[in-house]
């Protein structure tokens, strides 16, 4: 059974390693961010930036495929990354 990942993605999958070699506790994701606006808790601006950022990170990338079998590979991706890498990824330079 493969992992439904690409593994020609490396920029990916090199994110995914690092967040699965890291202690996940403490850490503050995409997602969780996500969980604090919809239960009406207040988020910095910070927060929203990421949340802003990782956004347009998702849609370019979603963008650029080109099958289905791809998309859906890609899409699961993403969602790791919400649901695994801290919030501060996506507040560097290269996602602005």
């Amino acid at each position: 059974m493969t992992s439904g990942f690409n593994t020609n993605d490396k920029y990916l999958n090199d994110i995914l390693r690092k967040s699965s070699s890291k202690s996940l506790l403490g850490i503050t994701t995409i997602n969780d961010l996500r969980d604090m606006e919809f239960n009406n808790i207040e988020i910095t601006p910070q927060h929203r930036l990421a949340l802003k950022n990782f956004d347009r990170y998702r849609i370019n990338q979603l963008k650029k495929v080109k099958s289905d079998a791809a998309f859906h590979n890609k899409y699961m991706q993403l969602q790791a990354i919400a649901n695994l890498m801290p919030y501060e990824e996506f507040l560097k330079e290269e996602y602005f």
